[in-house]
């Protein structure tokens, strides 16, 4: 059994798969071939927005949305605490001050309460200048972006939507990727939208900001790429991986997404009396991009694990600390908060195999395990 089965993804694909590869290699145009830019179109089309704009990678596609801004030393930027590491990295790169907000636990994404919290002791302080909110659709699913908007207009915020898990979600009716004034993902291979190494992308309706972002990614490139008119960085999606990934949002929108939530749902069925299974909000949608449970405490969450594990069953532990937590960030301030809901959820929190190929036999596997070891019966 995998985690997120990419092999048997290949299987399926792999005809086209191959022919598109082949392409590429017999034209050997690596470097923003044309298959870059039709992909840009087509996630574009797909996300709802105006400009996407591809690049190497997720954490690189944070940077590049801060450099359009022009955020660095001084800035306070809020990050939810129970996230990856690059949606607060990104920021301190930067030179700015990552500010760390606690979580809800129902849906492991930013509380805006705790957000307006940091924000306003930000203020009070008056040392930092509030300017961006990062906010994380984390495992798959939007943030409360109805109240994060107001707190962002009220305060005069940025909203960067980091969708790198997000690809896929919805949220009444539009996708993860168009609620941030800029958004971004990544195509880590284990996300929803994967490709066979590293990739991410920028998306946002400002033509402004897509020509700065478009500069900014080749080492900050004017008409050409020999007419530099300002310091960029080289982050470039290269044509191979834009090829992998056109085969696979065909696959995607076809019916990956649509499998992938008919097996979340089938998890949270069978397993809400005896584990907390994460909420879908009405009006909402999951990418998926992961399936975490929460066990009632660490001591039962490490026995399911390793009974998991003895079994064949493949799990992870998205995340076992807090962003205040890491050492890199041992002296940002914390502001009053004491993050107990992400203490919390680190402490509990199992993540399931999850992907559109999970045979049926694999997943009820997962279900009598999970049951058996928390006492619940099958």
């Amino acid at each position: 059994m995998q985690f997120r089965d990419l092999k048997k993804q290949y299987e399926v694909l792999k005809p086209k798969m191959d022919a598109a590869i082949l392409e590429v290699l017999e034209a050997s145009n690596y470097i923003s071939g044309r298959q870059v830019s039709e992909l840009e179109q087509e996630l574009s089309a797909y996300v709802g927005v105006k400009n996407c704009i591809t690049c190497a990678n997720g954490t690189d596609a944070l940077s590049l949305a801060l450099m359009v801004w022009g955020i660095g030393e001084g800035d306070a930027v809020f990050v939810p605490d129970f996230t990856f590491f690059s949606s607060a990295e990104t920021a301190a790169y930067e030179g700015a001050t990552p500010v760390f907000t606690d979580i809800l636990e129902d849906t492991f994404n930013m509380d805006p309460d705790s957000l307006e919290r940091a924000i306003q002791a930000v203020i009070k302080e008056g040392k930092l200048k509030p300017r961006v909110i990062v906010t994380v659709d984390l495992f798959g699913l939007p943030a409360d972006y109805e109240r994060i908007r107001k707190i962002a207009d009220q305060y005069g915020l940025y909203i960067l939507e980091d969708a790198a898990q997000g690809f896929g979600g919805r949220y009444h009716g539009k996708r993860a990727g168009s609620f941030g004034d800029i958004s971004t993902t990544s195509f880590f291979p284990a996300k929803p939208l994967g490709c066979y190494g590293d990739g991410g992308a920028v998306l946002t309706d400002r033509d402004d900001w897509a020509e700065l972002l478009r500069s900014y990614r080749i080492h900050g490139k004017g008409h050409d790429k020999y007419d530099n008119v300002r310091i960029g960085m080289n982050s470039r999606l290269d044509t191979l991986q834009a090829a992998i990934l056109k085969v696979k949002l065909q696959a995607f929108q076809e019916y990956e997404l649509a499998d992938t939530d008919r097996i979340a749902r089938k998890y949270g069925e069978d397993l809400k009396d005896c584990v907390k299974v994460p909420a879908v909000p009405d009006g909402l949608g999951s990418g998926w991009a992961q399936y975490s449970i929460l066990l009632k405490d660490g001591q039962e969450r490490d026995q399911v694990k390793d009974y998991l594990k003895e079994q064949g069953v493949p799990c992870m532990i998205y995340y076992p600390r807090g962003m205040h937590q890491q050492t890199a960030f041992s002296g940002c301030k914390t502001y009053g908060e004491d993050f107990a809901v992400t203490a919390s959820v680190c402490g509990r929190v199992l993540a399931l195999p999850l992907s559109p190929y999970l045979t049926e036999e694999d997943q009820q596997k997962v279900i009598r395990l999970i049951r058996e070891k928390t006492g619940a019966g099958v």
